[in-house]
């Protein structure tokens, strides 16, 4: 080898070990956790070579940019979520009475209150949802707002985007929102024939127009928002795809669960899908933001979206919150089940002071990884009384969360790490006990379709799976 090629390689590794120790350092002031400092440091010391670039990746905690753009005030967006909570929110303000559980945690945690006079429809399964978003994307005279974490190009893809162009076609203003790295798969095409419709399309990214930082590759929004005319909103765990109306054949049933919404509250998913398009475009289109009154009033309901540019872990909070007011029963149903310490904390005391704590899982795995860290958890959560259910009919997507009788949660938010810290999440919270019969009833004819899961059968597997765990669970913060 060349003396001059020489040179060169030694350089760039000591470039390399100059930008580990720096790297170390900001691990140091910036990771949540004393484990993850040390591991972090150490690594990026020991092995900068190898570390570096997994550490731009996967390291940061928070989502730049975005951060700071919540940060200053004057941003036109933050005038407007300024107007919509001081000018017509105090009017629709939800009312609880003396001696009712205190949700306040949960409207600071959204940085509003729950509002009344709101009108929740539960939508079972693909087939439900999606005929009751195309019917109100039908009705619209205004405006649509669509986001989802995937979208595909097949025949609810292409239906999806029919129904657009069609209402683009009479003049009804579209805005698409999708995540760059959920939708990878969506074609160039697709997105062609939109924009040449007039509507406006845009990929959610790490980056916006300068800010943010190009490396933010791990973060994801999650979110799954279709806001019609600012008084209907459909939110929950589908994404557009045909697996989600059933028709994959490997994972087959696809269990799922919406909402549609109309009412004040609709307002809040409008805000969310509103800051995260601000975060790409640096624009806030005329959007209608005077609550309009449901048809049957009297529903208490508060969108609370989450995400890595809050400043508190705010999904984690919100799960933790939840598991700690439950004082009868807690049932929690998510596809992954790969949380943190607090959380597990929180659950093992609920089941201690004898509340009803039920967590159902799909039986079947989408995830390799995620699906055998489960296990691990598992062995701190069935010997304290929690009680872990596998169903059985297909692939369980939902996210759904019931406290006691009257309080119930629908979004897309599952229980793990990713959607703690790293994803832009968003959650409809019902504080009403008819909506949370509902639920109730729907999770009963849900677990009557489980198997419960025991210690037996986690002690008898080979060693090989319960090493596999192991090593899986380490990789729980980014999972």
């Amino acid at each position: 080898m060349e003396p001059s090629l020489w040179a060169v390689l030694g350089g760039v590794v000591a470039v390399m070990r100059v930008l580990g120790f720096v790297a170390a350092g900001y691990a140091l002031l910036t990771a949540r956790t004393s484990q993850g400092a040390i591991a972090w440091s150490l690594s990026l010391v020991m092995a900068p070579e190898l570390m570096l670039p997994i550490y731009l990746i996967f390291g940061e905690r928070k989502f730049h940019g975005y951060v700071d753009a919540r940060r200053e005030g004057s941003l036109p967006l933050q005038k407007l979520a300024a107007e919509v909570g001081e000018k017509y929110v105090p009017a629709v303000k939800a009312q609880f009475q003396p001696g009712e559980v205190d949700h306040s945690v949960l409207e600071k945690l959204a940085r509003m209150p729950f509002t009344g006079q709101n009108n929740g429809r539960l939508l079972v399964d693909g087939e439900a949802t999606f005929d009751a978003i195309l019917a109100g994307i039908a009705a619209a005279r205004e405006y649509v707002l669509v986001q989802f974490f995937i979208i595909k190009d097949d025949g609810l893809g292409r239906a999806l985007q029919a129904s657009l162009i069609q209402k683009a076609c009479e003049g009804v203003r579209i805005h698409v929102l999708y995540d760059a790295i959920g939708s990878h798969t969506l074609p160039s095409a697709y997105v062609a024939a939109l924009l040449e419709a007039g509507i406006e399309v845009e990929a959610f990214r790490g980056r916006s127009r300068g800010k943010g930082r190009i490396f933010q590759l791990n973060f994801r929004n999650h979110r799954k928002i279709v806001v019609v005319d600012g008084h209907t909103a459909y939110v929950g765990g589908h994404n557009v795809g045909d697996e989600y109306l059933g028709k994959n054949p490997v994972l087959g049933h696809w269990r799922d669960t919406h909402v549609e919404l109309r009412g004040p509250a609709a307002l809040g998913a409008q805000l969310a899908f509103m800051e995260d398009w601000y975060w790409m475009t640096q624009k806030v289109p005329p959007l209608q933001w005077k609550p309009e009154i449901a048809v049957t009033p009297g529903q208490r309901v508060l969108a609370l979206p989450s995400g890595p540019a809050d400043e508190l872990d705010t999904c984690e909070l919100l799960f933790t919150e939840l598991i700690q007011t439950a004082r009868q029963r807690i049932w929690i149903v998510s596809p992954y089940f790969v949380p943190d310490q607090t959380v597990v904390s929180a659950l093992q005391l609920a089941a201690l002071r004898g509340v009803d704590v039920r967590i159902m899982l799909p039986e079947e795995a989408d995830h390799k990884l995620v699906y055998l860290a489960k296990f691990t958890y598992l062995e701190e959560t069935l010997p304290y009384g929690i009680r872990v259910f596998s169903y059985q009919p297909g692939f369980l997507h939902q996210k759904v969360v019931l406290v006691d009788d009257d309080l119930a949660a629908v979004g897309t938010a599952n229980l793990d790490n990713r959607s703690f810290r790293l994803n832009f999440e968003i959650t409809l919270l019902f504080a009403d006990r008819n909506f949370a019969g509902e639920v109730a009833a729907m999770l009963a004819t849900d677990f009557s379709h489980c198997r419960e899961m025991s210690m037996a059968e986690i002690e008898q597997r080979p060693i090989w799976f319960k090493v596999a765990s192991k090593i899986a669970r380490l990789l729980s913060p980014i999972l």
